[in-house]
């Protein structure tokens, strides 16, 4: 692209826009600064409420992908993919899923999650090649991550994803994005012009960490990772981990901390089946087929065991 076409379409973005309320913010006090920062990013979580039902399409397009035995692929490039590849990241320890299920890719690979590589971003055959080289499906789902939705490497992942079958899903923060039009759903939470022009990983970022929050999140409920809000899939790999999960079978049970520390080794630091046990009464080979009659949702489990223990 040519540089005066590049500057015409950057003009027509509203991310690239300039904000009328700081134009003056380099003359302001640190309070000052804070002040406008503050009330600026106010508006994001409205500006994502607004799109709260393509983000709820996204959630059921995804879960959908999981039952199939499918993946959730975050890819971007910049702030957008480094966003993608953390909330990737948290999933395995936070709710016990491999980490081939939801995974980042980000333009410049691991390098760039430390490092700037802007000029990664601008092959499109690089998106495509990073999704040929995890072998994509076409029982998987791809969420390409553009604030502008106009990466060429976003746009090059995306439309290979869509070559191969797999769900497509675009978070940008501009509407009517290129990526928007090639993705099967488009979610696009508009905050408006930067505090500083064009420095999207403050608001904008802050919108795409809000709805990455909402869609692994949301996903694992829907995939029965949590009982009432507790994390009862939680990885336990360390003595702080043990501690919070014990207080999870605490809280779930009424039980004491030596008694959740009893379900815990029993059930072989398996929170979900310790709280299955203590509930119940079941030993654990007999817990652990309730929960995988029950599709591994743990109130379904203890709703069922007490069904059939009152009919008896």
């Amino acid at each position: 692209m040519s540089e005066e076409a590049l500057m015409s379409e950057l003009g027509s973005l509203v991310s690239e826009g300039r904000n009328p309320r700081t134009m003056q913010i380099d003359l302001q006090s640190t309070p000052e600064i804070l002040k406008l920062i503050n009330d600026e990013d106010k508006g994001v979580a409205h500006a994502v409420e607004k799109v709260l039902p393509e983000v709820a399409a996204a959630v059921d397009r995804i879960v959908e992908t999981f039952h199939k035995g499918g993946r959730l692929i975050y890819i971007g490039a910049g702030t957008s993919g480094r966003l993608g590849v953390l909330d990737a990241s948290e999933c395995p320890p936070t709710f016990s899923v491999p980490e081939e299920m939801v995974f980042g890719l980000i333009a410049g690979g691991e390098y760039a999650l430390t490092h700037a590589t802007e000029g990664s971003e601008d092959d499109p055959d690089e998106g495509r090649q990073a999704l040929m080289d995890v072998k994509l499906g076409a029982r998987d789902v791809v969420v390409g991550i553009a604030v502008s939705g106009r990466t060429p490497y976003v746009i090059g992942a995306l439309k290979y994803a869509k070559e191969v079958g797999a769900g497509t899903i675009a978070l940008s923060c501009n509407p009517g994005s290129v990526i928007g039009k090639i993705a099967d759903i488009a979610i696009a939470p508009v905050v408006g012009p930067e505090i500083l022009t064009g420095s999207t990983r403050l608001k904008s970022g802050t919108a795409q960490k809000l709805v990455l929050n909402m869609l692994s999140t949301a996903s694992m409920i829907r995939m029965g990772k949590i009982y009432e809000n507790l994390m009862v899939d939680v990885a336990i790999s360390n003595q702080k981990l043990f501690v919070r999960a014990q207080r999870i079978v605490m809280e779930a049970t009424g039980c004491d901390a030596e008694e959740a520390k009893n379900h815990l080794m029993a059930s072989g630091s398996d929170v979900k089946l310790a709280i299955m046990m203590a509930i119940t009464g079941l030993e654990a080979q007999e817990a652990r087929e309730a929960l995988a009659g029950a599709g591994g949702f743990l109130r379904k489990a203890i709703n069922e065991r007490q069904h059939q223990a009152a009919g008896n």
